[in-house]
């Protein structure tokens, strides 16, 4: 059954506006979860332009679905990582300038510093997803360092200009998760998805989770997170 992951951090970015105390991700989460959010993701960039230290230890402690960490793959989140033991991490890269992650990580380039880290977080037992673009040699590389998941970057597909170039991201993205299912990955996606183009990508056989945050929390801005989570579920379900 597919499921769905809400990523939190656009409330941090609210937070962090005013480098104030409200509104609080960690409440988020218990909203989202009581949406029927089947897991909480959140990124701790290095930067920490969002989401604090702080935010990822308590959320440890009060997230009762399942907790995503992306991350970038350094020493420093890493070892962060290794001390908090969230469900699993997503490692993703980061750039300083970009407003939000633009693309998939290069694994191909960086096989066996990655493979290495690969295997110290799952040697703790946290499984380990690369986002990454739905590249053939990059999905081979994911599964040549044993991570357990991949997440493919949607982000081509949603913001395609016109139906013809949307179908060509579309069928990339269901080639890449076959592949990927061959190689023995699980696959989850994520990245730009909304309530009016989420449906097609759901109905991506072997597809296990999409991970959303921005179109879930700019429509609870509006009518509430709760509200904003079950209908994004609908929304997979194309029973909007």
């Amino acid at each position: 059954m597919l499921t769905l992951g809400v990523n939190i951090d656009h409330v941090a970015t609210i937070r962090q506006a005013r480098r104030t105390v409200e509104p609080d991700p960690v409440a988020a989460a218990v909203l989202a979860e009581l949406g029927g959010a089947d897991g909480i993701t959140t990124h701790l960039r290095e930067d920490r332009r969002h989401i604090q230290d702080r935010d990822v230890r308590i959320l440890r402690e009060t997230v009762r679905t399942h907790l995503n960490l992306e991350m970038a793959p350094t020493e420093e989140m890493v070892a962060i990582a290794l001390s908090l033991k969230p469900d699993y991490v997503t490692l993703v890269p980061e750039k300083r300038e970009e407003v939000t992650t633009e693309g998939g990580i290069d694994i191909v380039n960086n096989l066996e510093k990655f493979t290495a880290i690969v295997d110290k977080m799952q040697s703790a037992d946290i499984p380990v997803s690369w986002f990454i673009d739905a590249d053939e040699a990059q999905i081979e590389a994911a599964a040549k360092t044993k991570a357990i998941f991949i997440e493919l970057h949607t982000g081509k597909y949603a913001d395609a200009e016109n139906e013809s170039t949307r179908q060509q991201e579309l069928s990339a993205l269901k080639k890449g998760t076959k592949q990927a299912l061959e190689l023995g990955l699980r696959v989850n996606a994520g990245h730009g998805l909304t309530y009016w183009n989420v449906y097609p990508v759901a109905c991506i056989e072997g597809m296990e989770e999409l991970n959303i945050g921005h179109s879930i929390i700019s429509r609870a801005v509006l009518v509430g997170l709760e509200r904003a989570v079950k209908e994004m579920k609908l929304a997979m379900k194309n029973q909007l």
